[in-house]
Formats: C-alpha cells, sequence, structure tokens
C-alpha cells in the first residue's frame, strides 16, 4: 500500500507574547557556528484517543505551541548567517495533514521511505533560515503524529527534548508552571569566533555516494551479553564494567570491520567518535535546560585488527574521559579549534579519513512527551544529515533494548546486514531501512 499524506493547512504559529527587545539578538555560540547546518527531525506516533477530536487536538496544540515560543523565543525566529537570530517572532510553520492509512500500518511494518512524509521537510531539506518547524498528521484511526524539526545551529540532541516535552506539558497542563525555564548562555560560555573559511560537514548538500539508514534492535538480553563479553576480554584496563552504550558500539564497529572486510591501511586515519555531552563535564556544571549546541567529540584512534572490539571500547573510554571543562576551554582559545577541524575536513576530503560516529540518546526521556492522549507508542529519530559511518543510538519503547539507526554505503550496508554475529543479537522487530540516494 502506498503511503499517502494529504496537507490540509499551513500556517505560521506565533509567540504567545512578543519578545522583549532586550533579548532581540540571540548570539550564536561557537559551538553553533560550528554545528552542521542541518534540521534534527524527531516523529512521534500517538494511538487515538476517543476524548480527543482533531480539531480540539489541532486548537490545543496551537495554543500551546504559541506558549512555548515564548519561552523559547530564539526559536520563532530567524537565522543570521553564522552570528545570531533575529529573535523577530515571526514564528515556526505549522503543518496539518491527514494520512490514508492507520496507524498500525506505519509502526507494526514500518518503511523508513515514509518517515519523510510526516515530517514539515524532508531530513536532507534544509531552509537556512529556520530554526523549528511542525507537522501534525492524523491517521484514519484517530492517531497522530507530531513531527518535529529543529536546527541544529541553534541545538543539540539535549536541548531537542526540553522544547518537546515542555510543549507536551503545556498541552497536557495548560501551563509550564513545572517545567524549568531555559537558560540561554551558550555564547557567554563558549564565545563565538571568526570561523571564516570554515564549513562544517556537508554544508554544501552533496553526499558523494547513496547511503542507507536501517534500524537494527538489540533486545536487553543480548546487550547484557555484550557487556559480560567485553567485561571478561577486558579486565585488565576496565575499571568498571561497560556500560550498554560501549558494549553495543564496540560490537557494531567490530562487526562492520569485519563484515567490509577492511583492512589497516598505513594512508588512512581511522577514526571512532562518541558524541558528548558537555553540561555535566564543565565547571561548574551546567543544568540539562541550558539551550544550544553544548557536546563535544571525542575521537579515538583504533587500530584495526582481530580484537579491535575490546581495543576500541578502551579508547573510546581514554577519548571520553579526556573530555572535560579543562581541556575543552584550552580547545576553544586561541583560533586552535577551528584548524584542528579544517586539518580534520581536509583529510576526509581527501578520502584519507575513515570516521564512524556514535551518538547516542540513551537514557533521554523521549517517551515523556505527552500531550494529553497518552505517551508516545513509538518515537522515531531521524539523522538530518545523510552522513555515512554514522549510527544513533536510541532506547526502545519499552526502555529495555536498544534501537541503533545506522546510515551506511549501500554495498556497506549489504555487507553489514548479512553478518551472521550480528543477526545473533538482533531482535527480529523493527529492523527496517531507507535507500537515501544524493547521486
Amino acid at each position: 500500500m502506498e503511503i499517502e499524506i494529504e496537507v490540509i493547512s499551513k500556517e505560521i504559529i506565533k509567540p504567545s507574547s512578543p519578545t522583549p527587545e532586550s533579548l532581540r539578538k540571540h548570539q550564536l555560540s561557537f559551538l553553533d557556528q560550528i554545528a552542521p547546518p542541518a534540521f534534527m527531525p524527531v516523529l512521534y506516533f500517538y494511538q487515538a484517543d476517543a476524548k480527543f477530536s482533531n480539531l480540539k487536538k489541532s486548537n490545543n496544540l496551537k495554543k500551546s505551541l504559541s506558549q512555548v515560543l515564548s519561552r523559547f523565543y530564539p526559536l520563532a525566529g530567524r537565522l543570521v548567517d553564522d552570528l545570531y537570530v533575529d529573535c523577530n517572532d515571526e514564528g515556526a510553520p505549522y503543518v496539518e495533514a491527514v494520512a490514508n492509512c492507520t496507524l498500525s500500518q506505519i509502526i507494526t511494518n514500518p518503511v523508513m521511505k515514509n518517515m519523510d512524509k510526516f515530517l514539515p521537510y524532508k531530513v536532507d531539506e534544509y531552509v537556512q533560515n529556520l530554526c523549528m518547524a511542525v507537522q501534525v498528521t492524523y491517521f484514519q484511526c484517530g492517531g497522530t503524529a507530531v513531527g518535529l524539526v529543529i536546527s541544529h545551529k541553534i541545538a543539540d540532541g539535549s536541548s531537542f527534548v526540553p522544547v518537546a516535552n515542555t510543549w507536551a506539558a503545556v498541552a497536557r497542563n495548560g501551563n509550564y508552571d513545572d517545567v524549568p525555564a531555559p537558560k540561554f548562555e551558550g555564547a557567554k560560555i563558549f564565545p563565538p569566533q571568526d570561523a571564516t573559511g570554515f564549513k562544517p560537514p556537508s554544508s554544501t548538500g552533496i553526499v558523494k555516494e547513496a547511503v542507507i539508514t536501517k534500524i537494527f534492535t538489540f533486545p536487553a538480553s543480548k546487550i547484557s551479553a555484550l557487556q559480560e563479553r567485553y567485561s571478561s576480554g577486558a579486565a585488565e584496563f576496565l575499571q568498571r564494567p561497560p556500560s550498554r552504550v560501549e558494549a553495543l558500539s564496540a560490537f557494531i564497529w567490530t562487526r562492520f570491520v569485519s563484515a567490509t572486510e577492511m583492512k589497516a591501511n598505513p594512508n588512512k586515519i581511522y577514526t571512532v567518535r562518541h558524541t558528548v555531552n558537555l553540561r555535566p563535564r564543565l565547571n561548574p556544571p551546567l543544568s540539562d535546560y541550558h539551550f544550544g549546541n553544548i557536546f563535544w567529540v571525542a575521537v579515538a584512534m583504533p587500530s584495526v585488527g582481530a580484537n579491535c572490539g575490546v581495543e576500541v571500547m578502551q579508547k573510546v573510554k581514554e577519548a571520553i574521559r579526556a573530555v572535560n571543562g579543562e581541556n575543552v576551554a584550552q580547545l576553544l582559545q586561541g583560533g586552535e579549534t577551528l584548524n584542528f577541524l579544517k586539518e580534520k575536513m581536509a583529510y576526509a576530503n581527501r578520502g584519507e579519513l575513515v570516521r564512524f560516529t556514535f551518538t547516542s540518546l540513551h537514557k533521554f526521556p523521549l517517551y515523556k512527551a505527552d500531550f494529553g492522549w497518552g505517551k508516545p507508542v513509538w518515537v522515531v529519530t531521524l539523522a538530518g544529515l545523510l552522513d555515512k559511518n554514522l549510527v544513533v543510538l536510541v532506547d526502545t519503547a519499552t526502555g529495555d533494548g536498544i534501537e541503533a539507526r545506522i546510515n551506511l554505503s549501500k554495498e556497506d550496508m549489504e555487507k553489514f546486514e548479512a553478518d551472521l554475529e550480528l543477526q545473533e543479537f538482533l531482535s527480529k522487530s523493527k529492523t527496517f531501512g531507507i535507500h537515501n540516494s544524493r547521486l
């Protein structure tokens, strides 16, 4: 069955109260400046609730979004270059649509190529100056999908969740009295720099090869088995057992190396990267409600060998441990970081850098976004950039397993998903994909 979405309305939701003139200019931090120009898309799927008609949902969603835009006022503004957000209260695009199917037809046997249809913009589409947009889609059964995109130029994943959960809380309770206010202090903590000549990854919108995105679900029992495997195999250097994310990322890297028959090449640099939330690592620590891009990338350089799973876990641990407030402060002084990033981009452009990047949303409260119709039955996080060798780890709806959303080249994906050892550790549900070609 071909899934069709019919747009029934488009409008702009403006903040419920004007932004004070003193807050008109939201300065981007240095970490905002070097963030990729892309949307972060998240889809929330909800079952029907007989107490809420589509009209009642619509009115409540728009009213509550207007209130939230007053609190998160940069989201209603417009980006000006890589410098600041003009908090002019122009508002956020809001689309409503109806689907020719039921919710169960989407989530029982999901097809990733359909997920774009529930977003106001496609995952590889980016409106340069827009900060946020929404699409609400109503299913024939009474279920609802809420698709939300936020610009990565002003926020990271840790900022995204409070926006969505605050919006849900206002829709559910009528106010956000019990929700902490966001703090917009990024530019004070990470002052902007002259970033002339630096282009973040994928800023040209060109991907040189087709990228396949698939979701692989690992049940809790299999993740525990991996933790046990790496605990016994690396007892000499582990001060504590590996976390679920550490064990799973080591396993995915190992299976990728094995499945693709990767061989060490002295002319290439192999890196395994993990995004690290800086909020708890700064001195003093920041709250979860500090808004902006406040993360760093820990880079490990493991060898490509038979025991690379144990080694990569050790090197990743060391790289993440090195990401602390003092080291980050030193990196951000004197333009050294920009020179470092430009050098790495040059390696990548010459094909000398092999990158494998992990982003973990494990333990993020994605499933707390209850708009009054109950918690979502499924949350889909989609990478805004179609970068290959990218893994996003997200909890399953029950909270015990982990879904790994993996981007690989078409050739590598065919080899990876056929790996017999990988298959032994997978759940049989929700393993699906999309072919993203920009050739």
